[in-house]
């Protein structure tokens, strides 16, 4: 009888605080929401601060099926494009990562922001840590280094990728969620300027390619081949 009793007493507990986190969460979703919103658009702006307006893509899925794209915008000023970001998430250490990557017209990487990061405090979670420096002496942050990066490079770790120290499994991580989200960018944009210079119909119902389309209709990519790969350095804080 007193077991019963026990069961009882402890399941109307257990009712009464999941009741109360339902409760709880029912206010704040609204305000977490919000939040959530407000630190993704500061994140577009630091990445493309000359960008005046984001507007969502709708035909650009991951081409890795252990990465989602959560959202995918098209960065321009006034009407001329400037790129894409691509808010990405995949696994790491400690669970899912998501990742805002902005992707230039040039093919590199414009900037990296972390939306999401769960790995080992002091290890893994330093990749978010805008004074942990993976060059001290140049002052670059885990994310810094990809700032301007080619998408040509092979983004691997202890390679042309810089690792957090004892935090090999981040560093791969979030750098296979970088080149996915670039390389997906660049296969995107350079569709889109193949599909407006294809063939288009004259009125004697002739055809004739026209020229790709310049920044002001379109993306017009540009190539990293025969360019010099020296960039500026980056600066404290991932910039």
């Amino acid at each position: 009888m007193k077991k019963t009793k026990l069961g009882v007493i402890l399941m109307l507990y257990a009712s009464i605080a999941c009741a109360s986190l339902a409760i709880v969460y029912a206010f704040t979703k609204d305000s977490i929401e919000r939040q959530s919103e407000i630190q993704l658009q500061t994140s577009l702006k630091e990445i493309f601060p000359q960008a005046s307006t984001f507007e969502l893509v709708e035909d650009l899925t991951s081409p890795e099926p252990n990465i989602k794209f959560e959202a995918v915008y098209e960065v321009k000023s006034d009407a001329v494009p400037l790129g894409l970001a691509i808010k990405a998430s995949g696994p790491s250490y400690g669970g899912n990562a998501t990742l805002l990557v902005g992707i230039d017209l040039h093919r590199s990487i414009a900037g990296v922001r972390i939306v999401a990061l769960n790995d080992t405090p002091g290890l893994g979670m330093n990749a978010s840590n805008p004074t942990y420096y993976v060059d001290k002496i140049k002052k670059v942050t885990f994310l810094g280094q990809f700032e301007g990066k080619f998408l040509t490079d092979p983004f691997e770790v202890k390679k042309d990728v810089e690792a957090i120290t004892a935090a090999t499994i981040t560093s791969k991580s979030l750098a296979k969620i970088i080149k996915t989200a670039g390389d997906a960018a660049i296969a995107y944009m350079d569709q889109k300027v193949m599909m407006a210079s294809m063939e288009v119909e004259k009125p004697n119902g002739e055809t004739s390619i026209v020229a790709p389309p310049t920044a002001s209709t379109g993306f017009p990519i540009g190539s990293s081949e025969g360019k010099s790969k020296e960039k500026i350095p980056p600066q404290a804080g991932g910039k």
